[in-house]
């Protein structure tokens, strides 16, 4: 098993932080993982993605172009990586900023209203946990416990008191897709 995934949107929505907790979660499965970065200067508003690589063989490089799964957290990351998902690959978006929704019919395009639901649970910083969610339900590369285990050593020991609300976001984040699976 490998799985190639690119991570993007705005600084400050979480975007490195899910790919460090993917990669954190690889290394505790005793996976080969690769974790590839990349933004502007600003801290918050600029552009960010990372590369991540989840395998089970060695990898080989982490530079990729075509991925098997995208996660676009607005409107620019959409319109930027929507024709790097590989055919028949996963396109998981946060619909509630997308104004123009992906148009490819070779993809699967799974449309997440991550930010109205992170409201509901009175904390939009837990937006990209119901995201991360929503892809561990589609791809089940990595058990919830374990990137549970791996939000423990990416966030700071000061934040450990809200593990209970990532978990609960990334668990409506499942949810939401069992509900779109139930209506398709």
């Amino acid at each position: 098993m490998t799985e190639e995934i690119i991570i993007a949107g705005f600084g400050g929505q979480g975007v490195l932080t899910m790919g460090q907790i993917l990669c954190y979660s690889g290394v505790i499965e005793n996976k080969e993982v690769s974790w590839m970065p990349s933004y502007g200067p600003e801290m918050r508003g600029g552009t960010a993605n990372c590369m991540v690589i989840i395998s089970d063989s060695a990898i080989s490089s982490p530079i990729l172009t075509k991925f098997d799964t995208v996660i676009a957290l607005n409107q620019p990351s959409l319109d930027k990586f929507e024709n790097s998902v590989k055919p028949g690959g996963l396109l998981i978006y946060e619909s509630s900023t997308i104004l123009n929704p992906p148009t490819r019919k070779d993809i699967e395009a799974l449309p997440v209203e991550a930010a109205n639901e992170a409201a509901k649970l009175n904390n939009t910083r837990v937006m990209n946990m119901i995201i991360l969610g929503a892809f561990l339900k589609k791809k089940p590369v990595l058990s919830l416990d374990t990137v549970i285990e791996g939000l423990k050593k990416v966030l700071p020991g000061r934040y450990h008191n809200l593990l209970p609300l990532n978990r609960q976001a990334m668990e409506r984040g499942m949810e939401l897709v069992e509900f779109a699976n139930t209506l398709a």
